[in-house]
């Protein structure tokens, strides 16, 4: 410890005025000099400069626009804000394949609606225009770009375009009132503090302790006699210390650096979570409306079989069939019955965790049942590289690297010495009359400078460990990325080959519904036995269950194609560091 200090002790007698005058203007020379000097070097700044890291981003994606898909649940119609499906939609609503008792007649196909705009992917988006495709980069079809996340501290609201006021008013209620982001949303404002407790490193702190003591010597101690004659001792003292370490190696300055960087991240981890609580009850919620609409269908099919059953219970009682197709048609009811009942269960759970998704007591949270009526929306894709600035996650990757980076700095300032300026003065007497007068004063300054000559390599090894932390982060946030196109990449394919499957289902839907028809015409003149109507009966309601299934995967699956997209289409810049330092933003 190399250390210079300038002191003037408690004085016993009046000093003289020019030799007061000329001490302290000294000082405050030397002070302002060495002032002029720190901010010279306060530019100093060791440590690597952060730049954004590239990652892979391919020229367009792999998967075509899914093909358009046929209309939902529960009507022919569509909703008021959901987009029509594109022309060349098959038509037959699953209300119609859902509410057809079996042996009615296959449904009709509606007349086709407009397409949506073009440059919109999804289920009922356009097929892209035709043209050569980009010409792949020649690092194996992938560039690198470097990473500017573009999040937000607030998503759009991306489920109004399924045009569902339920749903919409569901996601306001889970925005504001749910548990899981309000813990996010501490995160982050614990964040935000930490970046002011960084920024107070870069000024002085004074602090005082003022004190009283009250003593008495021994009679025979040399001090009574320059004391009060009682032996009795008054310390009275009003002591003020200035300490301040400037910022010459750019410790505290990286320091601050690290800490907006972990706060930005915890911003973007924020938005995730928001996004993630969002897109999770929208999945819930079409699959509850799903459950809703295999309610509908299965009650249906319970009353058409329960037809069935009086059918058979009359051509037994005529003596024309038998009461083996009796038990079968009652077999078959029951076992029917049952489906519908359990369906019940699947409900209720979804219901639950929508009402805690949405911040709310399941037991004071109920939805009214409504089948599944919501067509699947255009979803606007973009391009790959635009993904980068759209995923929370990536962001918040994004950031963690700067906040590494930073931490090498910090580790390689302490190769450097620290410089403390400090400075102690006030008032100090035996005497409560004169305590605060001139005579009274002392005061000390100085700097101080602290330097490591040895330490077994120890700083070195901590400039290599956040070296390599920040290679980590590095790599993390690559995998981040590549792990994005991937989850957009499966969900294109899942709609596009959804698209073809409904279509192919509905076709089947139609076919089951000819074969229970003819079964059924065959059985009523007596020329097939009720097996046979029994057969066709159970492949119709197979095959309209799938229809409806597979139409809830679609839903899902175009909320998850919105979730890998980063949710809302209107991205802000992260917070600045101007914000987190602030109180009131």
């Amino acid at each position: 410890m190399i250390d210079a200090e300038r002191s003037r002790a408690r004085p016993r007698r009046r000093p003289q005025a020019g030799v007061r005058c000329g001490g302290a203007m000294a000082a405050t020379a030397a002070m302002a000099a060495m002032a002029s000097c720190l901010v010279l070097a306060a530019g100093c700044s060791v440590g690597p400069r952060y730049h954004r890291p590239d990652v892979a981003v391919p020229g367009t994606y792999k998967e075509e626009a899914p093909t358009p898909a046929p209309a939902t649940p529960g009507g022919g119609g569509t909703p008021a804000g959901a987009p029509a499906p594109p022309p060349g939609a098959v038509g037959a609503p699953v209300a119609a394949t859902a509410a057809a008792a079996p042996g009615a007649p296959p449904a009709t196909t509606p007349p086709a609606a407009p397409a949506p705009p073009a440059g919109a992917a999804g289920p009922g988006a356009a097929q892209p225009p035709a043209g050569p495709p980009p010409a792949p980069p020649a690092t194996g079809g992938a560039a690198w770009k470097p990473a500017q996340p573009q999040d937000g501290a607030l998503r759009g609201k991306w489920w109004e375009i399924f045009g569902d006021p339920e749903l919409d008013a569901l996601e306001e209620q889970a925005t504001t009132s749910n548990q899981s982001i309000a813990a996010s949303f501490a995160a982050f404002q614990a964040a935000r503090a930490i970046v002011r407790e960084a920024r107070a490193q870069y000024f002085p702190t004074l602090t005082t302790t003022p004190s009283f003591t009250a003593s008495r010597q021994p009679a025979g101690a040399a001090t009574v006699s320059t004391r009060s004659g009682s032996g009795r001792i008054n310390e009275y003292s009003l002591p003020f210390d200035a300490s301040w370490v400037p910022d010459l190696w750019g410790r505290i300055r990286h320091t601050v650096e690290g800490d907006v960087a972990a706060a930005q991240a915890s911003a973007a981890d924020l938005a995730n979570e928001r996004l993630t609580v969002q897109a999770d009850l929208a999945v819930d919620y079409f699959q509850l409306r799903g459950q809703d609409s295999l309610k509908e269908l299965l009650d249906t099919t319970v009353v058409a079989y329960r037809e069935s059953l009086e059918l058979t219970r009359a051509l037994y009682e005529t003596g024309i069939d038998s009461d083996e197709a009796v038990a079968q048609a009652e077999t078959q009811l029951e076992v029917t019955e049952a489906q519908d009942t359990g369906v019940g269960i699947t409900r209720a759970q979804l219901e639950h965790a929508i009402a805690l998704l949405s911040g709310r007591p399941a037991s004071m949270f109920s939805l009214p049942v409504q089948a599944l009526h919501t067509n699947p929306p255009a979803v606007p894709l973009g391009l790959p590289s635009q993904l980068l600035e759209r995923r929370p996650d990536i962001a918040a990757g994004e950031r963690l690297m700067a906040q590494a980076n930073a931490q090498i700095g910090i580790a390689t300032a302490a190769y450097f010495p620290t410089l403390t300026l400090s400075a102690s003065g006030g008032f100090q007497s035996n005497s409560l009359a004169s305590w605060l007068t001139w005579p009274s004063r002392f005061w000390s300054v100085g700097p101080a400078l602290a330097e490591t000559l040895f330490d077994a390599g120890l700083r070195r090894a901590t400039v290599e460990q956040f070296q390599a932390s920040y290679d980590q982060a590095v790599a993390n946030y690559r995998e981040t990325a590549l792990a994005a196109f991937g989850q957009v990449e499966d969900n294109l394919a899942t709609l596009r080959l959804l698209a073809v499957e409904i279509q192919q289902q509905d076709t089947a839907v139609t076919s089951a519904q000819r074969q229970l028809k003819v079964a059924t015409d065959r059985y009523k003149l007596g020329i097939d036995p009720y097996l046979n109507v029994i057969t066709a009966q159970t492949t119709v309601l197979s095959t309209q269950q799938t229809a409806v299934n597979l139409r809830i995967q679609q839903m899902t699956a175009t909320v998850q194609l919105i979730e890998a997209l980063g949710g809302g289409w209107e991205s802000t810049e992260i917070p600045a560091p101007e914000t987190l330092a602030s109180r009131t933003n």
